[in-house]
């Protein structure tokens, strides 16, 4: 595994919004995973997004274009519509997953069940660019340091989507949704789902030095 440099400082800091600043600008605007729901601005976004830092660089979760910590893309100034959005997810939506019984409750011995959910959060992840061959890993990435480190926030799941301006968004999410419905029956962030087909190959086709490590059986989460 490569050994990596701190995040939380460099020589070109200057082009790096601090941890305790919200610049809307610099940010993605919330898409339409986000749509209906409590989306976090200000303090609070601040507050999870540090909280985000301390659990990406405890997991690795590392942007390898940039070679620094995926948290701090929302802060680079170059990319002001990269990164992620948060939102307090609402009620009981449309579109949450979860294995269900015929009565509409989640099953599963050992996950916590999508029935007895208490607070979501939503997390969607806007890449640099529409080809970004570092989607699916980071966003996976993400869901496991998120939903690994549970006991360090207030949620009881973090739910995670690529925004649709990805040109494989489809697939990304397809597979986020297996990884989730997976959570949610075993409690286990590794944990595939039942076809077998888990979170393997990056499905996006992406070429090049960041898709080859994606593809590595040593990523860092």
């Amino acid at each position: 595994m490569p050994s990596f440099p701190s995040p939380f400082g460099s020589d070109d800091d200057d082009l790096f919004d601090g941890y305790d600043e919200f610049v809307a600008a610099d940010l993605p605007r919330p898409g339409e995973f986000l749509d209906g729901h409590d989306v976090l601005d200000g303090a609070d976004h601040l507050a999870f997004h540090r909280l985000t830092r301390d659990c990406f660089e405890e997991r690795k979760v590392y942007d390898m274009t940039f070679n620094y910590n995926l948290a701090r893309l929302n802060l680079d100034t170059r990319h002001g519509n990269a990164g992620f959005r948060y939102a307090v997810e609402r009620g009981d939506p449309a579109d949450a997953v979860g294995p269900a019984d015929v009565d509409g409750d989640a099953v599963g011995d050992d996950g916590p069940e999508e029935g007895d959910l208490g607070r979501v959060l939503r997390a969607e992840f806007t890449p640099t660019t529409p080809f970004c061959p570092q989607t699916h890993t980071l966003t996976i990435g993400s869901f496991r340091a998120w939903n690994g480190l549970a006991e360090r926030h207030e949620y009881d799941l973090v739910r995670v989507r690529a925004a649709p301006m990805h040109n494989q968004s489809e697939a990304v999410n397809d597979r986020l949704v297996e990884l989730e419905e997976a959570y949610l029956e075993t409690g286990d962030v590794e944990s595939e789902s039942d076809d077998g087909a888990g979170v393997g190959p990056n499905p996006t086709g992406g070429t090049g030095e960041a898709s080859a490590r994606s593809r590595s059986t040593d990523a860092p989460f």
